[in-house]
């Protein structure tokens, strides 16, 4: 086990600031709340020349119990706090002061990974046709869509805002919403940069060659092979295959659907202009397919916000909901936070937590219902 050399100390917990966050009365998550205590703490204290680099950071089990908050909060915050360059972490010695006069000289890594996320991020907003003004998706979302950390995100996300191309919104129970401020240019840099990122990994690597086959033997509208099929066609697991297709899925190139409908070509995988699938198509475009259940309560939903209830009131409790419409509430939780995505509800915790209303929606944002993925000029 790393020793704790001379040039380092173990940081006591009653160093820490006597004044901790309020955690009652901010909009802010506890985790955002904790980042920004630990950095003001941080800075005062290299100032004052009470703490140096190397020193090592109490235990999170410490500071949860120091704060009154859950050690997986802390944890959170801490992370956050690693990823703008204040701290280090070393296996089975602790959580460090990092080199505070020069925060990000010790993230070369993390850094890199920003750049990453920030191309990807662009990408994902040209690629969507988001508009200006409206929301895009929550940190956790676009970091599943591109494949990167949510912390990583959250930075990227972060100087898309310093640089106004986003804005962000603290709200009830979030961080950040966020949204579209100006429309990003994305360079053939930073395209390239998009195409190496995570080129190491199989499934990476796998989707890319998938592409490539079904842009060369298959047009949009076509149903393509099982995963079984593409497995053995490829030589690889059919783990691999699903784990590709699911990334096709989230790039909006394939729609995948269950029992004997499979998985449909629904644009050019090598196209950078998106083609939507054709009125001519056996089946309906993907915007009127991904129309389940839950999008008919979100219909219901936005009805009930519109005649019952005015901004910043809470709605009826996920339970509740649920035997309104007489659905499950899983039904109820994927409607609201397709609400919340959209910037319409926000979500609380705790004892004053719930269901609140942001703002207003409007008629048009609802979209018509098909119960199945067959184009009706073909029924």
């Amino acid at each position: 086990m790393p020793n704790i050399t001379e040039n380092q100390r173990k940081i006591d917990i009653n160093e820490l600031p006597a004044e901790i966050p309020d955690f009652s009365t901010s909009f802010e998550s506890k985790d955002s709340l904790i980042k920004k205590w630990i950095i003001n703490w941080i800075k005062s204290a290299i100032s004052k020349n009470t703490i140096k680099e190397n020193d090592i950071l109490p235990k999170k089990s410490e500071i949860s119990n120091y704060l009154g908050v859950s050690t997986g909060t802390v944890q959170n915050a801490i992370r956050y706090v690693e990823d703008a360059g204040y701290l280090k972490s070393k296996q089975k010695l602790g959580t460090m002061i990092s080199n505070c006069t020069n925060p990000f000289s010790q993230s070369e890594k993390l850094t890199s990974k920003r750049e990453k996320a920030i191309s990807a991020i662009k990408k994902a907003i040209l690629q969507k046709g988001y508009k200006i003004g409206k929301p895009i998706p929550s940190t956790r979302k676009m970091s599943e869509f591109i494949g990167l950390s949510q912390n990583t995100t959250r930075l990227a996300y972060e100087h898309l805002c310093s640089i106004g191309i986003l804005d962000s919104k603290q709200t009830r129970g979030n961080d950040s919403n966020w949204y579209l401020k100006e429309i990003p240019e994305i360079t053939t840099g930073e395209l390239k940069q998009i195409e190496n990122m995570s080129a190491d990994t199989l499934v990476f690597k796998l989707t890319i060659e998938l592409k490539k086959l079904l842009s060369e033997k298959y047009s949009i509208g076509d149903k393509i092979p099982s995963h079984e099929d593409l497995a053995s066609m490829l030589g690889v697991s059919v783990k691999t295959i699903h784990d590709c297709v699911k990334q096709l899925n989230k790039e909006g190139i394939v729609i995948s659907r269950r029992g004997r409908y499979g998985s449909i070509l629904a644009q050019n995988p090598l196209s950078p202009v998106f083609e939507p699938l054709k009125e001519n198509s056996i089946f309906a475009e993907a915007k009127d397919a991904a129309f389940y259940s839950y999008k008919k309560i979100e219909n219901k939903i936005i009805d009930l916000i519109n005649n019952e209830y005015n901004k910043n009131d809470k709605l009826p409790s996920m339970s509740e909901l649920a035997n309104k419409y007489e659905v499950s509430t899983n039904t109820i939780r994927k409607a609201l936070i397709a609400l919340e995505q959209e910037g319409y509800v926000t979500f609380g915790r705790g004892k004053y937590g719930g269901t609140f209303v942001i703002d207003k929606p409007s008629n048009s944002d609802k979209q018509s219902y098909q119960w199945i993925s067959i184009n009706p000029k073909y029924i």
